[in-house]
């Protein structure tokens, strides 16, 4: 029998990696982040989980069969959406409010530009920020920790610690050990900060994640604290920072492939961060850096490119060229 040589582009390394695996692994490191919000906030946050969770699956459900597209609900992709989304929210947050969240980070983010891998911003983020701008008051109706309102369960209500640095109460501050394990007030999945440390551990061991982008987002926070003369631990344990760097900046489609795109995307996202906090009214900067860096992504992908081995930069040729 005549053997016939195939040729076909790059690459050529197969990988038993899918959607599905990589989603899986990311909704496990998420795990301890959820487990951790229905302890601190009781039921409303695995009532809010839930409810973003389910109205996200059943948003890209009916958009795909709107669209005739094939349905791709089991790819788990609107299942992390929802998570992502949920842990962006306050646990007083009116459910009804969070299902309009998830339909703006599914149909309009994901399913109108055409689905996975074809969104160029973060499709939760997105839907935080569009919440931010139609609900503000809703968004930023912040509470304590169930169990640490001092037996008064009347003062519930308070600023997040970046809302508290911002208004000059730093009397009021919670402690590092207090902002490690989740005793204070912020959204849902941005409280507790050792378990989405242990979740970023569980991606970078699984490969899913590069540490890249989530230590250099961080140790860009962690200079400019430093210079500006601010407590380096709390800004990088206070808002979503850990949740932004390690579950939303590292997100495939909308960060960079290449490693140096990767180090100027993550110092971006970085220094727009701090700037916020310094300068801006907002307290919280995490989400608007991230998706102003998600837009800088084709063009940072652009100057960062590799050069093609053997190939000489054009000004070599014309030298080369002319002697």
């Amino acid at each position: 029998m005549e053997q016939k040589l195939i040729v076909s582009s790059s690459p050529h390394l197969g990988s038993g990696a899918t959607t599905q695996k990589i989603m899986l692994d990311v909704i496990i490191a998420l795990i301890p982040a959820a487990i951790a919000s229905c302890i601190l906030f009781g039921i409303q946050a695995l009532i809010l989980i839930l409810t973003c969770v389910i109205s996200c699956v059943l948003a890209e459900y009916l958009s795909r069969k709107v669209m005739k597209r094939d349905n791709t609900i089991f790819d788990l992709s609107a299942v992390v959406t929802g998570l992502l989304l949920a842990f962006n929210l306050p646990a007083t947050i009116n459910p009804l409010i969070a299902v309009f969240g998830s339909v703006v980070a599914i149909v309009v983010v994901k399913q109108m530009f055409g689905g996975i891998g074809q969104n160029f911003v973060n499709p939760a983020l997105t839907a935080r920020i569009v919440l931010m701008s139609s609900f503000p008051a809703k968004m930023s109706n912040w509470v304590v920790p169930f169990w640490y309102r001092s037996g008064n369960p009347d003062a519930i209500t308070t600023a997040s610690p970046l809302g508290l640095l911002k208004q000059g109460a730093s009397d009021q501050l919670p402690s590092h050990l207090d902002m490690l394990l989740g005793a204070r007030a912020g959204c849902l999945g941005e409280t507790c900060a050792i378990a989405l440390i242990l979740g970023g551990i569980y991606l970078v061991a699984r490969k899913v994640i590069s540490p890249v982008i989530p230590l250099c987002y961080l140790g860009t926070v962690a200079v400019i604290s430093l210079i500006a003369g601010r407590d380096v631990i709390f800004e990088l344990l206070s808002g979503g920072l850990l949740l932004g760097a390690i579950f939303m900046a590292t997100d495939y489609t909308t960060s960079p492939i290449n490693r140096n795109g990767r180090i100027v995307y993550a110092i971006g996202c970085g220094i727009l961060t701090m700037l916020i906090r310094m300068f801006g009214s907002l307290p919280e900067g995490v989400s608007f850096s991230i998706i102003l860096m998600n837009i800088l992504v084709p063009h940072i992908e652009r100057i960062t490119r590799p050069r093609p081995f053997g190939v000489k930069k054009e000004k070599a040729k014309k030298e080369a060229a002319h002697e």
